[in-house]
């Protein structure tokens, strides 16, 4: 009996000190992750910043972008949006099983987490029913990566703006929703909505090749260009340091000689986090 005892002893002293080891080497400060790119089935791309102070985890915030020109993730399902309330067993939204996600994390400081399915989801996390791998996969992206280094924004956070109305000739409704992480801009995505709900977001009508900018502009299609003004407001940080002609495009961003309606949004989104 008392071997046996002594051998469960050993045993939790293993697994705490696994589960301490996983934690005892994370540099404080808050990291970021994400996606690659957009999943192919419901659009979305998601996102990780996980907070360390102390050595361990204190914070961890799951959300995720859209390619359909919508606000963030955590916002659209608590509006309603996104609908996992009605197919999930649970009767939780997609925010409020992330949440619990998150709270396990933090509880058990456990970023090697395995008690998977084959399909990603777990039966050991309470309130959870959703995919978990992705999440604990950009967790360690993010910690590997290391601390986003402190930028000119006084809040963290997902900041969405939009143009009040759909365009009377084109009918799109440009936006912009940033991330912005220990101050840091991290991820910007420009997109516009349709009048026309049969179309899909501007961005995905580009990638598709149904929305006809590559045949007129030497610089490449919608996206092409998008992602240039993309990388230019990630550079500069501040969308208020890049300069508009009258007709609203802009000689300071190599790649796109569109529109760049995405500036003056950025600059009202981003009020909110100065």
């Amino acid at each position: 009996m008392i071997k046996r005892i002594a051998f469960v002893l050993l045993v939790l002293a293993a697994a705490f000190l696994s589960i301490s080891c996983s934690t005892s080497k994370l540099k404080n400060g808050v990291s970021f992750a994400q996606d690659n790119d957009f999943a192919p089935q419901g659009g979305w791309k998601e996102q990780v910043v996980v907070t360390v102070a102390r050595g361990k985890i204190a914070g961890v915030n799951w959300n995720g972008v859209s390619n359909l020109g919508v606000a963030d993730k955590k916002t659209v399902a608590a509006s309603g949006g996104y609908g996992m309330v009605k197919a999930s067993k649970l009767g939780l939204e997609w925010h409020q099983q992330a949440a619990n996600v998150e709270a396990y994390l933090v509880k058990t400081q456990d970023t090697r987490f395995s008690k998977l399915k084959d399909d990603g989801t777990t039966d050991a996390i309470t309130g959870a029913s959703l995919h978990v791998k992705n999440f604990f996969d950009l967790v360690n992206k993010a910690l590997a990566a290391g601390p986003v280094t402190k930028g000119i924004y006084k809040k963290d956070g997902w900041f969405f703006a939009e143009q009040a109305d759909f365009d009377a000739n084109t009918g799109w409704k440009d936006s912009v929703l940033l991330t912005v992480v220990n101050g840091t801009l991290v991820d910007a995505v420009w997109n516009a909505t349709n009048r026309d709900t049969a179309k899909k977001s501007k961005l995905v009508e580009a990638i598709a090749g149904t929305y006809g900018l590559a045949k007129a502009a030497k610089l490449g299609e919608w996206n092409v260009q998008a992602a240039a003004a993309q990388a230019e407001l990630l550079k500069v940080q501040d969308p208020g340091k890049i300069p508009l002609n009258a007709d609203g495009t802009s000689d300071a961003v190599s790649g796109a000689s569109i529109h760049l309606t995405a500036v003056p949004l950025a600059v009202e989104a981003l009020a909110a986090a100065r």
